[in-house]
């Protein structure tokens, strides 16, 4: 790090050191890095994914629903942030907010079935019929 506290390298270093991060499952440091790259390159939707899915594996579900959520107002086809702001919601509590977001993923992509099990997981915790 700088003097000034910025992580040394460019944003392309900072995430892709998050990213070695989160692989070697040490997500709150992958997040604190990724959140210093999303504030340097907004835009970035890789940047952001990556905050996104450190910030969930790092029991930050309020963060991660805000970061899908603001990958989802980007491209709203996005399964992938559909999928991730519905196990984030639910890890939450927040169970309505994560059946609608999971069934909307398991439309968009039918053959990814860990997005349909997830989903049934939520509507039998709502009390729903899980199919």
């Amino acid at each position: 790090m700088t003097e000034a506290g910025t992580p040394d390298g460019s944003v392309y270093d900072w995430y892709h050191r998050g990213l070695q991060l989160l692989g070697e499952r040490h997500p709150e440091a992958a997040a604190t890095l990724l959140a210093r790259a999303a504030e340097a390159e907004p835009a970035s939707r890789s940047i952001l994914e990556a905050l996104a899915r450190a910030q969930y594996d790092a029991g930050r579900y309020d963060e991660a629903i805000a970061s899908f959520t603001l990958l989802i107002t980007g491209n709203p086809t996005d399964d992938y942030a559909h999928f991730g702001l519905g196990l984030a919601a639910s890890r939450a509590g927040e169970l309505g907010l994560a059946a609608e977001h999971l069934a909307l993923a398991s439309a968009m992509r039918p053959d990814v079935h860990h997005y349909a099990q997830a989903l049934r997981g939520v509507r039998a915790r709502r009390g729903e019929d899980p199919s």
